[in-house]
């Protein structure tokens, strides 16, 4: 390559910076009337060894993808019927399997129900169950948000509604979703009160279910319920508790029997009022008494004496 042209330009703006009456317009031109130099074409296998920088997105597999893949399909050609037990496979209805083709995702997601075909030297694959699982929080202990130390226990039911996310977005689905409901059972208790844990277990169900299926989403795993199985109390706090509505159960009692109490004495005296009007009365009930005394077969009858019959046999005692 002739670099006299890049020495003379040079020259001149090297004389006339030291005169100091050159102008930058003039600078400007002479490299843009300068030549180019040519630009060296791409090397058409030069996407097989070029680096990806972090962030880059690679639009499909390579030349080299391709070629594997062709050859794995030629040798299972060559094998038939043999290749079969090895290229046909087999999902439940209630499975779905995600296809990796040399460590890429295969387009049209996840396969099955009944059968797909792979290439067994290219392909590998994973079996996905999406039936509703179970699993059982174990007990958390758990600190109120006022100051009491319980142990609560819950269920959770959730199963997977989209194979490719759980298998490429996480690395393990259950064990994720089952440490993020012992997280969330402990974050969402710990900011109710005792009381409103024991009497709101609804609402905090929902809560739960609401902040898992939101936390799961992006993983292809939907939280179809949460329940709070048991809360248990510590023995002291137990005790407490007992006492306590013992305590209530028995003042009410009193107030209830008081209340009776007075209910009864206002009735006999209005009874009262009504056998001094009518002295037959007095009588009749006297007769009545006798009656309910006489069916109950007792051996003994007292007869009440009047106090009016008494005070007139003293008086005429005392006269005589």
């Amino acid at each position: 390559m002739d670099s006299s042209w890049m020495d003379g330009e040079v020259g001149e703006i090297g004389l006339a910076g030291l005169d100091g009456d050159w102008r930058g317009s003039e600078v400007v031109s002479n490299w843009e009337k300068a030549p180019r130099l040519p630009v060296p074409e791409k090397h058409p296998c030069s996407s097989l060894t070029s680096s990806v920088t972090p962030g880059h997105q690679v639009d499909g597999p390579g030349l080299f993808a391709h070629l594997i893949t062709f050859l794995s399909v030629l040798l299972i050609l060559a094998t038939l019927p043999l290749s079969l037990l090895f290229a046909v496979k087999v999902v439940q209805e209630y499975e779905r399997a995600v296809i990796f083709r040399l460590g890429r995702l295969l387009k049209g997601g996840a396969r099955g129900p009944g059968i797909f075909f792979i290439i067994p030297c290219v392909d590998s694959y994973t079996k996905v169950d999406m039936r509703v699982l179970t699993f059982d929080v174990p007990p958390q202990e758990i600190l109120t948000k006022d100051s009491v130390t319980v142990h609560v226990d819950a269920i959770m039911y959730y199963k997977v509604n989209n194979a490719t996310s759980c298998i490429a977005n996480v690395d393990d689905y259950g064990q994720s979703t089952r440490l993020l409901a012992a997280t969330t059972l402990r974050n969402v208790l710990g900011t109710k009160s005792l009381g409103d844990i024991l009497s709101e277990r609804e609402s905090i169900a929902q809560d739960m279910q609401i902040s898992l299926d939101e936390a799961t989403d992006p993983w292809g795993v939907k939280v179809e319920r949460v329940e709070v199985k048991d809360v248990r109390l510590p023995q002291q706090l137990q005790r407490a508790m007992a006492a306590e509505a013992e305590a209530a159960r028995e003042a009410r009692a009193k107030v209830i029997a008081a209340e009776g109490e007075h209910k009864a004495s206002r009735a006999l005296r209005h009874a009262a009022e009504v056998i001094c009007e009518s002295p037959a009365a007095l009588q009749l009930r006297y007769l009545q008494t006798l009656n309910n005394i006489s069916a109950e077969k007792n051996s003994t009858i007292v007869f009440p004496v009047p106090v009016d019959i008494l005070s007139s046999l003293v008086s005429s005692f005392r006269k005589s």
